[in-house]
């Protein structure tokens, strides 16, 4: 039986939780603001494979991680246009262009499948690398993970600490109201979806050269956009709690590994679906710990009342909501 080197294993999922956590944190800033971006799967996909194949031809890992990013902002942006201008179904739109963008992914990228080509190096932190135990686990990483590790503090503080924050709330709870103080609902929820897209894109971009460096058809971020979604009301619409899914949903897939060579007589295919469902069992409890009267009954159980207040969060009040000036 392999035993488990926790040094390794929380290294390992502070890695494999980068690119989920970015587009989560993406997708957190844009559900804020209002609007629904269903989109990620697919542009986690077209951004992965632009990301390869630009910094293949160019030699230049930034020029891929610049192009994934704007991408990601330009589906993002999409998204936001349909719903703001055009009065669209956001899910639908979003829903359409997923399916279109990963198609569309495949088949560009079908020439460089396979293909040998740059990924990020590790990028050891000096002096702090040399920590024992938290030196290896947080210090030892390439910059795309320091900077998905970053970006979580830096969301929380923006949305709860700034001005800019809280407009951006403010907007997404009640867009008629911010109009009437002078702020522009229409700009504000463009802005941050297209912010939220650059995120996407660079998690598309963490994937294919970073964590699992090359392009394939399957390339094995498949559902990632999706498990974002579902971290993002896991988290409550919160930067933090949403970071800390991501990381639970990363130590579910890494544990995985660990299964396969504990009980080699399961499919090793039940291991790797595993987190997936896992996932969806965590967003049930979710739902009922929304429920009045399950709170009502978890009264009288310390416990279960503290799990329950840890996971209760209530949506952006206008989010999905089209607004409009008339």
């Amino acid at each position: 039986m392999n035993e488990i080197n926790l040094t390794i294993l929380f290294a390992s999922v502070i890695a494999t939780a980068a690119p989920i956590l970015l587009a989560t944190l993406g997708e957190t800033i844009t559900e804020k603001s209002g609007i629904i971006n269903l989109s990620l799967d697919g542009t986690i996909m077209l951004s992965a494979m632009s990301a390869f194949v630009i910094a293949l031809k160019t030699d230049n890992l930034l020029a891929g991680f610049v192009f994934a990013a704007g991408v990601g902002g330009l589906v993002a942006a999409t998204v936001a246009f349909f719903s703001i201008y055009l009065k669209q179904n956001q899910v639908a739109v979003g829903f359409v262009l997923t399916l279109m963008t990963r198609d569309l992914a495949y088949f560009i990228g079908s020439p460089y499948s396979r293909m040998a080509g740059p990924q990020v190096s590790p990028m050891p932190v000096p002096v702090l690398s040399d920590i024992p135990f938290f030196g290896d686990v947080l210090f030892r990483h390439n910059l795309p993970v320091y900077f998905s590790m970053v970006m979580i503090g830096v969301a929380w503080w923006y949305m709860y600490k700034t001005r800019l924050g809280l407009r951006l709330r403010s907007v997404g709870e009640n867009p008629e109201a911010s109009y009437a103080r002078g702020i522009s609902p229409n700009r504000v929820q463009m802005a941050y979806a297209v912010c939220g897209g650059l995120l996407v894109g660079l998690a598309g971009a963490a994937f294919s050269l970073c964590i699992k460096p090359g392009w394939g058809q399957p390339q094995g971020a498949e559902g990632s956009g999706w498990i974002a979604l579902a971290l993002v009301i896991f988290g409550g619409w919160n930067p933090v709690k949403a970071a800390l899914g991501a990381y639970l949903f990363a130590f579910l897939q890494v544990m995985s590994i660990y299964f396969q060579g504990w009980l080699p007589s399961i499919p090793a295919q039940v291991f790797q679906v595993a987190p997936f469902p896992l996932m969806i069992f965590i967003l049930v409890i979710v739902f009922f710990a929304q429920k009045e009267s399950f709170v009502r009954w978890a009264e009288d159980k310390p416990v279960i009342r503290a799990i329950i207040h840890a996971l209760s969060a209530a949506a952006p009040s206008a989010l999905g909501r089209r607004y409009s000036k008339e």
